[in-house]
This record gives structure tokens, C-alpha cells and sequence, in this order.
């Protein structure tokens, strides 16, 4: 009995165990297939949210490149600071810097010669023309000879008085012959001097009869012909340039001749020639003009022939310097306030900036507050901008 418990229990212990094997396994691959099935699971979720993010990411990244797109383009510059030259510019009508009218200094008479032309050089006291002077030489003749009788008279009047000298002291005379014997020898003497003053007046009166250059110079202009009677009357024979020197009559506006002092520098250019002359302001005029509210600054020359008196000319007067910046016209707004420009923030934002703008030049306008040159200011379509708009800059390209 003992036998056959014991065989019985090892029977069912090895069908126990036969059994057990095959179910460990199952549950081996149940719990295989649960984590395949998770990771699978884990796997696809992520690759579903990534892509999701992608799509995100790329419609964010495409959004942006539409907005950008989307902001208007303005080209801007850093004008810096420049140093500039203000030059004002006028017109005017050049002259002779100091003209001398010759006239008839004497009394005249008819005209005999005339010895130069427009154009020449002459000296000082150099004759220009010659009148007639053939009764005036015959009085001066008349006049010599009266200088000699006088002479004679008075040194006859000097011999008895010496000779009465001698007398006197014999007895043979009184001494109130000797008195009057030196009375007579004195208006003897006083009718020479007389006679020789009166000869030296004729001769001067005689040499103003010619007509000289006043100084030394250039001849402008002549009315007068051989043949002519001239006198006192007669007005204006010659016109001279002193020296030859010239000017410019520049006129200014009454705020540009404000700006001008003496000694700036001047270019002149006359009409019909593109050649420049330099030369310096001497004299700026104390007065406006009340009908043209203008003024006149003079512009010292030297001689040319291209510098005719009477013709118009154009004039560049710098008139200083300022170093500020410079912006082209169309960089500049305006509006109730006044002028103003659109700067960039450091976000591409268009802000307003008021501006006081000086000189306006060829170059542009000239900046004189609002501005320290190191902004970035829109220089076009900045009539199309609005303040705190958003924009796409693009930087002006520097010519060579």
C-alpha cells in the first residue's frame, strides 16, 4: 500500500510537471507581446507628434517668410557728418572797381588831337588829348615880356639907389632921396615878381588846356573827337578804370548778404564763357533796397578781358563751413510741426524724427539739429510710411 501511495505520487508529480512547462511559456510570450505592442504604441505616438510639431514649426516658418514678405521695402543710409562749404550764388553786373570820369579841367577850346583809344594803358598825367592853344601861347609871350621890362626897371631902380648911397654921405643929396630911391627900387622888384606870377598862372592855365589821365589805368570809353569845341560844359571825354581793377556787383537776397563778410572768396563767371575768376569781397553794401529787398556785395577782380564793365555775370560766394549731415530732398517730410524724417529702430520700425534743416546745395539739404549722423534714415518711400510701421530696410548702394 505504502508501494503503490508512492507511485502514485510520483505519477502526479511528473504530470505536474509536464503541465507546467508549456503554460510558463505562454505567459512568456503574452508578456512579449504586451511590451511589443506598447512600444509600438509609444513609437507611433511620437512619430504622430513630431510630425504635428513639424507642421507646426514649418506653417510658423512659413507664416514669417509671408510676413516678411509682406513689409514694404525703404532704402536707408547713415548720412555720418560732413564738413560743408555754404556757397551762396547771385548775379550781378560787373564794373570798373573805381572809375575815373576826365573831363575839361580848363577852358577849353577846339579839340587838336586825340592820342588814345578804348582798351589802352596810360599813365598818370599822360595826355589824352590836346585843344587849340595858340592865343594863349601869344599871351604868354606878352607876359615873359613884361617879365623882362620889369626886370630892367628894377635894376635901374637898384643903380641910383646905390649910386645915392655914395652921394649921401658927400653932402650932395638928402637922405629923403635915398628913401625914395629905395621905395622905387622895391616896387621895382614887387612889378617882376608880379609879372612872373602872372606868367606861371598863364602857363598852368595853359597846360589844363590838354587833357591828362587823373591816374595811372585803363582806358574804358571815349566821346571825343578832333575838331570838337570843348568846355567845362562839355561833360565826360574819358572814363578810366584805376589801375585796371575790376568788380562784380553781386546781388543778394537780403538773408544770403547777411551771411557775406569782407575778404570771403568769390567765383565769378561772365556770361558767354564758361571761365571762372577768383576773386574776394571788399565791400558789402550797409543798405537793402526797400522795392527789391536786396543788397549788393562788391567783388574785387583783377584785370581780364573777358571782364567787361557793363556785362552780367554769375558769382559762387562761400561764404563758411559747418560740419553736420547731409540728406538728399526726398529723405525730408513735412508736415503742421515742421520737417521731419523716419528713422529705424533697432526692430525695423519706422519712427519720426523732427529736423531743422539748413542750407539747401547740390549735394542736398544740410541738417543742422535732430540729427547726429548715425541713425539709419529712410531716404525713400517714406511718403508712404506710417510712425511705428514695420518695415524691410535695404541699404542705399555707395557709388563708386
Amino acid at each position: 500500500m505504502n508501494y503503490e501511495a508512492g507511485m502514485l505520487g510520483k505519477s502526479d508529480r511528473l504530470e505536474y510537471a509536464g503541465e507546467t512547462t508549456p503554460r510558463g511559456r505562454r505567459w512568456i510570450w503574452i508578456v512579449g507581446l504586451i511590451a511589443i505592442v506598447v512600444i509600438v504604441a509609444v513609437a507611433a505616438f511620437a512619430m504622430r507628434g513630431g510630425s504635428q510639431d513639424g507642421k507646426a514649426t514649418a506653417d510658423k516658418s512659413g507664416a514669417a517668410k509671408d510676413g516678411d514678405a509682406a513689409l514694404p521695402s525703404v532704402t536707408y543710409a547713415v548720412p555720418g557728418r560732413s564738413d560743408i562749404q555754404t556757397v551762396i550764388t547771385g548775379t550781378g553786373s560787373l564794373a570798373a572797381r573805381r572809375e575815373m570820369p576826365v573831363g575839361v579841367a580848363g577852358e577849353g577850346g577846339m579839340v587838336t588831337r586825340v592820342l588814345v583809344e578804348p582798351g589802352q594803358w596810360v599813365q598818370a598825367g599822360q595826355v589824352l588829348a590836346t585843344v587849340d592853344r595858340s592865343v594863349q601861347n601869344n599871351t604868354a609871350e606878352s607876359l615873359a615880356a613884361q617879365i623882362r621890362v620889369a626886370r630892367a626897371d628894377a635894376a635901374l631902380a637898384q643903380a641910383e639907389l646905390e649910386r645915392a648911397q655914395q652921394l649921401v654921405g658927400r653932402g650932395f643929396i638928402s637922405k629923403a632921396d635915398v628913401d625914395r630911391r629905395t621905395a622905387t627900387r622895391d616896387a621895382a622888384n614887387a612889378r617882376v615878381r608880379v609879372a612872373e606870377a602872372t606868367l606861371k598862372e598863364t602857363q598852368a592855365r595853359n597846360r589844363r588846356l590838354d587833357i591828362r589821365a587823373p591816374a595811372a589805368g585803363l582806358v574804358l570809353t571815349r566821346t571825343v573827337e578832333p575838331g570838337q569845341i570843348i568846355s567845362s560844359g562839355s561833360g565826360v571825354l574819358f572814363r578810366m578804370a584805376q589801375g585796371g581793377q575790376m568788380e562784380m556787383r553781386v546781388q543778394l537776397a537780403e538773408g544770403d548778404i547777411q551771411r557775406v563778410r569782407v575778404g570771403t572768396v568769390a567765383e565769378v563767371t561772365p556770361v558767354g564763357t564758361t571761365a571762372v575768376f577768383k576773386g574776394e569781397v571788399w565791400q558789402v553794401s550797409p543798405i537793402i533796397d526797400p522795392q527789391n529787398r536786396q543788397g549788393i556785395a562788391r567783388v574785387a577782380l583783377t584785370y581780364n578781358p573777358a571782364l567787361r564793365p557793363g556785362g552780367f555775370a554769375s558769382a559762387r560766394i562761400v561764404s563758411g563751413g559747418q560740419v553736420a549731415p547731409m540728406l538728399p530732398q526726398s529723405a525730408i517730410q513735412s508736415d503742421p510741426k515742421g520737417n521731419f524724417v523716419y528713422v529705424l529702430d533697432a526692430e525695423n520700425r519706422a519712427k519720426v524724427r523732427y529736423v531743422t534743416t539748413g542750407d539747401v546745395t547740390e549735394q542736398g539739404v544740410v541738417i543742422t539739429g535732430g540729427l547726429t549722423g548715425t541713425e539709419r534714415v529712410v531716404l525713400t518711400a517714406g511718403g508712404f510710411l506710417n510712425p511705428d510701421q514695420k518695415v524691410k530696410p535695404v541699404a542705399q548702394q555707395k557709388t563708386k
